[in-house]
């Protein structure tokens, strides 16, 4: 969108916060560079320019606004809606794999050479990998400098910079105050969220407190009560208003607690190691779908006059996804042809027998969810599940611990598709619900779900699958989206929020 200068002018001086992650405005006379909906008075047309990543306008010179802190606004939805290798390489840069691999491991993940990831970043968004994780870096360190009380030689190495000079000048470049200055700042803001934020630090050490932006509207019903309705005990549960959750991490585990509020999330995250803060922050925001543009996706579906009443009731409906992959995938084996209470149940059993211990003094959550190693040594017939579920269960777990199957945020959704469908017992609704929810495909559908059956049956629709989908060619690439909206006309726990 960037290039069309015309309607990106048009967005900066009507403020459109629908906008903000789409494009970065640059103002040439002041050097500084903005989200759309900056609320200072917009420049003169010809004092702008436009890039289409954060990294780009640093790369160019340019330092981030003061006002509207461009750094923290949602990220792309193209990012989440693209398959491509473009898009698979920057949802593994928001996961910090650059930091943690360097550009080579980017590389060998996409299966492309170095070189090659490197122009197709440049030509799309006008930085390579190393820019994006410049500016990845920076947030993460913007974020531990405002919310932590941490020592900038640990902020430094937490947020994956190599040393405390490149900490330095980074920061100073990026937002034109230093570490300390950017702290002391965050601490003057006497009467603003940060203040609490620094109060309810001061009686939890080791915990950040952060508000995770999101384009409105947004529904949390469907979001928070699949989440809480499906929440596998001592992995997830619902309290005081909040999901909360574990986490298996690259340096350590942590806990997630997640409220939702009319304008942000409010994340709460404890972490054993700082250094997983980017791909906490990374996981909790896809699985919220919060990159999501719901105004485009629920543009496409009013267009049919059957989803319209839907649509209008209900405003902004996500797709409930995971920071494991690996995890639903085997959650989605334990649900098949069973209820939620019963999945919930087999979970819990796995979890109980081969899942890591944690400590939560401020919760009941008790452990991680077995990752596919752990699970790779049980015993089929420990599992009381019918003997080719067992078969499934466990062939998927083999080729999750040996790598024959891969699964994450740089799956191509065709492979993964054909990958899974060639596994014993995985039919077309177990694979399309990891596929949405798993794998984060926008456009993923369950012509054969019971529920959307009865749905269709009750509005009209066709009810057979192959009718179905004939008839959802017009709902694409959102079909996943409309599977929400589809399901929240039954009277189920997963379309309410827990009291």
């Amino acid at each position: 969108m960037h290039a069309d200068t015309e309607r990106c002018v048009r967005a900066v001086r009507s403020k459109d916060a629908r906008f903000d992650g789409w494009f970065f405005t640059a103002v040439l006379t002041t050097r500084i560079y903005c989200r759309p909906s900056c609320p200072v008075v917009p420049p003169k047309a010809e004092n702008m320019t436009f890039y289409p990543s954060a990294a780009a306008c640093q790369q160019a010179g340019f330092r981030a606004c003061k006002r509207c802190r461009p750094d923290t606004s949602p990220g792309s939805p193209e990012w989440n809606a693209r398959a491509d290798t473009v898009a698979r390489a920057m949802r593994l840069i928001q996961d910090g794999v650059v930091d943690r691999e360097g550009v080579p491991g980017l590389a060998t993940r996409l299966g492309y050479s170095a070189r090659q990831i490197e122009r197709q970043l440049l030509a799309e968004l006008g930085a390579g990998p190393l820019a994006l994780a410049r500016a990845q870096r920076a947030q993460t360190a913007r974020l531990l400098i405002e919310t932590t009380g941490l020592p900038m030689a640990e902020v430094a190495f937490a947020a994956g910079f190599a040393s405390i000079r490149a900490f330095n000048d980074t920061v100073r470049e990026v937002f034109a105050l230093s570490p300390s200055e950017l702290r002391d700042r965050a601490a003057r803001s006497a009467h603003g969220p940060r203040a609490r934020r620094a109060t309810e630090r001061t009686r939890t050490p080791g915990v950040i407190c952060l508000r995770l932006p999101f384009r409105a509207p947004l529904t949390p019903d469907n979001l928070f009560g699949h989440l809480a309705a499906t929440a596998v005990p001592g992995v997830e549960e619902w309290r005081d208003g909040a999901y909360r959750r574990t986490l298996s991490l690259p340096y350590g585990h942590g806990i997630v607690s997640l409220t939702p509020r009319p304008d942000h999330i409010a994340c709460r995250l404890s972490l054993t190691d700082p250094r997983d803060l980017t791909l906490a922050i990374s996981g909790c925001r896809r699985m919220l779908d919060l990159d999501a543009d719901p105004v485009a996706v629920d543009a496409q579906l009013r267009a049919d006059p059957l989803l319209t009443p839907l649509v209008d009731k209900a405003p902004g409906r996500r797709v409930p996804r995971t920071v494991d992959a690996a995890e639903f995938a085997v959650r989605a084996v334990l649900g098949q042809q069973v209820s939620t209470a019963a999945a919930r149940t087999h979970a819990a059993r796995l979890v109980t027998a081969y899942g890591e211990p944690v400590d939560d003094p401020e919760g009941g959550l008790t452990h991680l969810f077995p990752s596919p190693a752990a699970l790779a040594g049980l015993d089929p017939e420990a599992l009381a599940l019918p003997r080719s579920r067992r078969t499934t269960l466990t062939t998927l777990v083999a080729a999750l611990a040996d790598g024959a199957l891969r699964l994450g945020p740089d799956s191509d959704w065709e492979e993964a598709r054909a990958r899974l469908t060639a596994l014993p017992g995985f039919g077309p609704w177990t694979v399309e619900v990891i596929v949405m929810r798993a794998l984060g495909d926008p456009d993923a559908f369950l012509p054969t779900d019971l529920g959307i059956r009865r749905a269709a049956a009750h509005l009209g629709l066709p009810s057979t699958p192959a009718a179905l989908t004939a008839r959802a060619a017009a709902w694409r690439p959102w079909r996943a989206y409309a599977v929400q909206y589809l399901w929240a006309t039954e009277d189920h726990a997963i379309n309410h929020l827990p009291a």
